[in-house]
């Protein structure tokens, strides 16, 4: 059994769904000689979030934070946790909503995700620094 493990800071990215797949690969070079197992992906932030969708048409992305937007709005008047801004309790909600870890298969050295699927990070705050994450990839 292999084991590797990387923790990194993304750059901030602006509020919004981004392809993120590119930076977690460059992160674990070891991935490679995994032949089959597991990629675990988790963040360690309470305001962002992770998940796997659409990778081709950022029109997807748009969506997902309008829609978002629409089910967790900001300034709802029963929000009690409002001490960093309107977008402070929302950026919770959401983050719990969406979750703060993915997991791939690893097949032959490469993530077995659909050909149309990528690693999104959702960034639910206006103003977010950077977010840190640790990848996990096990297997033989």
């Amino acid at each position: 059994m292999k084991f590797y493990q990387n923790e990194f800071k993304l750059p901030p990215f602006k509020r919004g769904f981004h392809l993120i797949t590119s930076q977690v690969l460059q992160e674990l070079p070891h991935l490679q000689n995994v032949n089959s197992g597991m990629l675990q992906v988790f963040i360690k932030h309470t305001s962002a979030s992770l998940t796997i969708n659409e990778n081709a048409d950022p029109s997807v992305r748009a969506d997902f934070e309008s829609h978002m937007n629409i089910m967790v709005p900001e300034n709802a008047p029963y929000y009690i946790h409002t001490y960093e801004g309107s977008d402070d309790m929302p950026a919770h909600i959401k983050s719990s909503l969406m979750g703060t870890s993915v997991q791939i298969p690893i097949t032959n050295g490469k993530l077995n995700l659909g050909i149309w699927q990528g690693i999104y990070l959702c960034e639910h705050r206006d103003y977010a620094s950077g977010r840190n994450l640790v990848i996990s990839a096990f297997g033989i």
